[in-house]
């Protein structure tokens, strides 16, 4: 959202939390943790092959990496261990350092490894007193990632037109949770949001600090929160950027802020008429919309074909609208130009001309229609469905979409749709992250943020009376960046390479007309 900014604010806000620990190390109460917080990092080169472009980068910019040895489940410590991944640029300023800071940039199942480069640019001067700590949380990135072995980016598809192919969506949906269950059944329930946070005090004892600042942007501010609950006295400088209130933290989290995208993408749309020159969309903005529309509708009817087969996409209306909400989410004039440009591709597809897809479209149906992300959907559904609860009933979310699609056509469907989690095999073990401890904390927000809404950090900053509100006012901006696919940013190596058929449409390639 407004991360350059706000990053260089950091070094400005010192927070005071309650008194710390009289050590680096856990209190004597979690005497069966002091192995890990006791051991020492080996640190080494973060490059892992000559392919891993980010390890090269972390390497240029002077960063090392290390592994850490945690509790898989922190109620048995003395039991099965993982691994999660740091990297650390070192403070420079050693006469005014201030300690380490700890980044997340959000998802959940969005890995932060490479968070310092960003941060570093960011902080400016600031950055030299700080050592900058990248962390994949467990199961992202490189600290074992979770992978089911999914086709599609599930949690972010839309609702499809009718009840017959929403049905089969709701089997869909139920052989991912199947998938996962089979693969990875015994860790689900310990993939969750405390656990994160308990890593995080690992990692701070391990790196021999009495407090760690953090910077979490989006689901970001939802761990941080968490870890200010969980750990009080071990934080120092806390910034939450794009916040989420706790209580409405949830795998339904785009439920009832439908009005939220819907005016992002109405903002869009007059942006791309006044360019109807370029992309032929619409002359207004109320036109672009109708034939945004219009094209999610003749993708109900036929599956619309961008590309030639056999390795054409077939575009169902379930991904029509994904692509609307993903674009939306960013309001500067290259993301509104990727946006529309890809719409004008469908678009002309729906009126069955012969498309090809641009590169960004390209990257977005790889993204939604293929596997090529299928570790940062299945870490992200997995701490969504190990955090919280959803409805185990279709028909609850069949009748909310069907309430919401009068009045937000394309928003409405997509924020309502069946998930994975309504067929989860484990309940949550834990409640919900609550706040009872007041942190000083400074939060940021834009008063237009199409993902995390402004609400949302007025009423954390209600319940932390000793925090600051940073209000960007008129911005539509969401942080992290962007993808083209709006999931996440992702470094994942693809688990699937063919293309999978719509969840809605039929199988096969059709035949062009």
């Amino acid at each position: 959202m407004v991360g350059t900014a706000l990053a260089a604010c950091l070094a400005l806000v010192p927070t005071t939390g309650l008194p710390a620990p009289a050590h680096g190390g856990p209190p004597a109460a979690t005497s069966e943790l002091a192995r890990f917080y006791d051991q020492r990092p080996q640190w080494k080169s973060c490059v892992l092959g000559p392919d891993d472009e980010d390890g090269r980068r972390l390497e240029k910019a002077g960063a090392q990496c290390a592994d850490i040895t945690v509790p898989l489940d922190y109620a048995r410590p003395t039991g099965r261990t993982i691994t999660v991944a740091l990297s650390r640029i070192r403070a420079t300023d050693t006469a005014h350092r201030v300690g380490p800071i700890v980044f997340n940039d959000g998802g959940p199942g969005g890995p932060s490894l490479t968070s310092p480069l960003a941060a570093r640019t960011a902080m400016r001067d600031n950055a030299a007193r700080y050592d900058l700590i990248g962390l994949d949380p467990r199961f992202v990135g490189r600290s074992i990632p979770l992978d089911c072995g999914w086709p599609v980016c599930s949690a972010l598809v839309s609702a499809c037109m009718t009840l017959a192919s929403f049905d089969r969506q709701v089997a869909h949906q139920k052989d991912l949770a199947r998938r996962c269950s089979t693969r990875h059944g015994a860790v689900l329930p310990r993939v969750t949001t405390r656990h994160t946070a308990r890593d995080m005090d690992v990692v701070r004892g391990v790196l021999g600090e009495r407090k760690i600042s953090y910077l979490g942007y989006s689901y970001g501010t939802y761990l941080g929160t968490a870890y200010t609950q969980m750990f009080p006295g071990r934080y120092d400088r806390v910034v939450l950027d794009g916040a989420i209130d706790p209580r409405e933290y949830r795998l339904r989290l785009l439920s009832g802020r439908e009005k939220i995208g819907d005016r992002a993408l109405r903002a869009w749309a007059e942006w791309t008429a006044r360019r109807h020159a370029t992309y032929g969309l619409g002359t207004s903005g109320p036109r672009v919309l109708r034939t945004v529309e219009r094209t999610a509708r003749a993708a109900a009817v036929r599956p619309l074909v961008v590309g030639s087969c056999p390795d054409a996409y077939w575009v169902d209306d379930a991904t029509v609208p994904m692509i609307a909400f993903a674009g939306a989410a960013d309001d500067r004039d290259p993301a509104r130009h990727a946006l529309a440009g890809q719409l004008s591709v469908l678009a002309r597809a729906a009126r069955g001309e012969r498309v090809e897809p641009t590169p960004d479209l390209v990257e977005m149906l790889d993204f939604a229609l293929t596997g090529k992300q299928s570790r940062y959907g299945s870490a992200q559904v997995a701490i969504l469905c190990g955090d919280g609860t959803v409805p185990h009933d279709p028909e609850v979310y069949w009748r909310d979409i069907q309430r919401s699609r009068d009045r937000y056509p394309l928003m409405g469907p997509m924020a309502n749709n069946v998930n994975p989690c309504t067929f989860w095999p484990d309940l949550p073990r834990e409640a919900p992250v609550r706040v009872e401890r007041d942190v000083p904390a400074l939060i940021v927000a834009a008063t237009g943020d199409p993902r995390t809404s402004y609400q949302d950090s007025k009423a954390l900053r209600g319940m932390l009376p000793s925090s600051r509100l940073l209000t960007l006012a008129g911005a539509n901006h969401h942080w992290p960046e962007p993808t083209t696919t709006g999931c996440s940013a992702s470094t994942a190596t693809p688990a699937w390479t063919t293309r999978s058929t719509p969840t809605c449409g039929r199988s096969g390639c059709p035949a062009r007309t």
